[in-house]
């Protein structure tokens, strides 16, 4: 069964491209063009959830928290629920930490891909 990309919510996807938040938009030119290491996805969805960020390689999410996150914590934690139950890993950033700590959250997050890259590669499929 098909779970990535699903055609139904291909127009949310696009739009939510178009629409983009200025921390995503910042996060984004820094983790495009596998500058971690790794190849990253924007908006890609996974079921019928949208993920900010998805690196297939690791099984990697990266999703950045603004304020709509706080009103949002139950459909939140069901959502991070699903996406742990197949398998993947699911790194929060809020918002502010990107505009504030870029650096800080760049070092974090290369240190969480090159974990995750030794993992796989300790433990073959």
């Amino acid at each position: 069964m098909k779970i990535y990309n699903l055609n139904v919510i291909k127009n949310k996807r696009i739009n939510l491209r178009n629409n983009v938040l200025m921390p995503e938009k910042i996060l984004w030119k820094w983790i495009r063009n596998k500058q971690l290491g790794c190849k990253f996805r924007r908006q890609h969805s996974i079921s019928k959830y949208i993920v900010d960020f998805y690196c297939p390689t690791l099984h990697l999410i990266i999703e950045i928290d603004g304020r709509i996150h706080d009103e949002v914590v139950s459909h939140d934690i069901v959502r991070e629920n699903y996406l742990k139950s197949i398998g993947l890993t699911i790194k929060r950033y809020a918002a502010k930490e990107v505009n504030d700590n870029l650096e800080w959250v760049l070092t974090d997050l290369k240190e969480c891909c090159d974990n995750l890259s030794r993992q796989r590669t300790a433990t073959p499929l």
